[in-house]
């Protein structure tokens, strides 16, 4: 059975200015309805922060993120310069069961950014956890995995929502990151062995 069910949502960084451009886009044209506006999810941080602008499409959602620069340059910022406007830095991925999907991960040679955040949004807990870049390099401006679970589908808990304190917590975990000059990537395919082939289309 696979680990994952669907995608969750995805998340773009939007250049300075534009999360209301992206905004309209995503709501007037496609049919979209903002569940969450947050305008600074680190309104004490002296250093950089980011806009949180959620929008929900029944089934999946999507996050925009713009870069708030203070005295250091915002991580969604330096993302940005490096991938362009409207760039996905994430998408996340609902799992079954996270808790089994992480340690699957670390003993496949996986790598989690840091611990998994269990916050609750109002509906029940939520579970998630973000992984480490695809490449190796500074973990502001690589593409990340995100796996998150959310209560069981049908439930009316299962509705795509966002927090501010989700905001804080990737922001923080990119952060400590840098601070730390960790540029390991997600996997190191140690793992996988040396005459792996997938198996037949079914």
């Amino acid at each position: 059975m696979s680990q994952l069910s669907k995608v969750d949502h995805v998340t773009y960084a939007c250049a300075k200015g534009t999360i209301e451009k992206w905004a309209w886009y995503h709501i007037e044209v496609e049919g979209g309805t903002l569940v969450t506006r947050i305008d600074d999810v680190r309104p004490d941080d002296p250093d950089s922060s980011m806009k949180l602008w959620c929008i929900d499409y029944g089934e999946f959602g999507i996050a925009l993120v713009e870069g708030i620069d203070r005295r250091r340059k915002s991580q969604v910022t330096r993302f940005v310069e490096r991938h362009g406007d409207h760039a996905c830095q994430h998408v996340a991925f609902a799992c079954r069961d996270l808790d089994a999907f992480r340690q699957r991960l670390i003993a496949m040679g996986g790598h989690a950014r840091g611990r998994t955040l269990v916050r609750h949004d109002g509906f029940g807990v939520v579970k998630q956890m973000f992984a480490k870049g695809y490449a190796e390099g500074d973990p502001s401006v690589t593409v990340f995995p995100e796996y998150v679970e959310r209560p069981a589908a049908g439930d009316a808990a299962a509705r795509i929502t966002f927090s501010e304190q989700a905001g804080r917590g990737f922001y923080e975990q990119i952060e400590d990151a840098v601070a730390a000059g960790d540029e390991e990537p997600l996997i190191d395919f140690a793992a996988m062995p040396p005459d792996w082939q997938p198996p037949r289309p079914r």
